[in-house]
């Protein structure tokens, strides 16, 4: 199903679902417009919230949401800075992040609603002080033309890093700074012997395998697109989401899932504690987990619903069916453990890897 255009039925039905909410919260709107400001990524995600899902809902609350664009380190440090008097009222962060905002009192818990109760069980955090908004999972992608010119068959394992063919072709975020590279290296230190609280195997085998391999190590993955399209790049950590919306722009990447498995990464949302307006945050939040602003984002942003009963139709169909194969040998990591002791691995990490 073509991306550009919002099928009637689904915007119809989207405005309904948000009217009732508005209903259901208590009485008319104000007649003086708010504002609730999200901090969330920018780029695909936010064009995709932008357009097809906060319209329905400010319409429905008589209220206008603002997007505060930023990686989640970005977003976290700006609700961190804000704690007494926060400037935003939701944020989206990356799940090993969000952990990190929940311990250090910045959200607050989520009241009880039937879109909450229909969310995958893994997509509600401990208390409920946060729910996952998109399911998603850290594998290998590739550079495909240059795999096809070369005759290189697709990579199967995150050994594959290693593969002497890829010297000076390899791209890896920076684990200090990046899910998706604390991601690839973390499943590299299980195949070396280490665990998420054990990364001597890691740190003590990456200088002789994947080290020698990796061209640059970038910051975030917004690098990547220019990188294959100038031919520098041929193996790199990256999401399937990531890869869909590379694809439509025409960049000639593909997914491929390590026979270790994946790692999953989902993104999270929650109430920001002490807001200005709590009663149309909570009702914000409960309305990104309806099936049908899910169903939107999945449609025209690639977000994998973490609401089962958000309707897939067309290419979005097929992306559910996919991640749902890959999400059978997908490892969850011990975010407790990594947070704890990821400060001394940055510096570690910064220091030996980096240098």
């Amino acid at each position: 199903m073509s991306r550009s255009r919002q099928p009637q039925s689904i915007r119809r039905a989207l405005l309904a679902v948000a009217a009732a909410a508005a209903l259901a919260g208590g009485g008319a709107a104000s007649a003086q417009t708010k504002t609730l400001y999200i901090g969330m990524n920018g780029g695909t995600m936010e064009k995709a919230y932008t357009q097809y899902v906060f319209p329905a809902f400010e319409k429905a609350n008589n209220v206008k949401v603002v997007v505060v664009p930023g990686t989640s380190s970005d977003i976290l440090a700006k609700a961190q800075a804000n704690k007494d008097r926060p400037q935003m009222h939701v944020m989206f962060l990356d799940d090993g992040i969000m952990v990190r905002a929940i311990g250090m009192g910045l959200c607050q818990k989520q009241r009880p609603s039937a879109a909450l109760n229909d969310i995958y069980p893994a997509a509600r955090f401990k208390d409920d002080l946060a729910s996952g908004v998109s399911l998603g999972m850290t594998g290998l992608a590739y550079n495909k033309k240059m795999f096809a010119e070369k005759g290189w068959a697709a990579p199967t394992s995150w050994m594959d890093l290693a593969d002497p063919k890829f010297k000076g072709k390899v791209v890896f975020q920076s684990m200090s700074s990046s899910s998706f590279g604390l991601h690839g290296f973390l499943m590299f230190n299980r195949i070396q012997g280490g665990n998420d609280k054990n990364v001597e195997p890691g740190f003590k085998a990456w200088p002789t395998t994947i080290g020698p391999n990796v061209l640059e190590y970038i910051p975030s993955s917004a690098k990547i697109s220019e990188m294959v399209q100038t031919g520098e790049a041929a193996l790199f950590p990256l999401t399937p989401t990531a890869v869909a919306a590379l694809k439509t722009k025409g960049i000639p990447v593909e997914y491929a899932q390590p026979k270790e498995g994946s790692v999953v990464l989902m993104v999270g949302q929650c109430v920001i504690a002490n807001n200005g307006e709590p009663e149309l945050a909570q009702k914000l939040a409960e309305f990104l987990l309806s099936p049908l602003a899910q169903a939107n984002v999945l449609q025209f942003g690639s977000q994998i619903p973490t609401n089962p009963k958000a309707p897939a139709v067309g290419e979005g169909a097929a992306q559910v069916a996919e991640i749902n194969k890959w999400m059978k040998n997908a490892v969850t990591i011990d975010w407790d453990s990594i947070n704890a002791n990821r400060p001394a691995w940055n510096a570690r990490w910064n220091k030996t890897i980096e240098k």
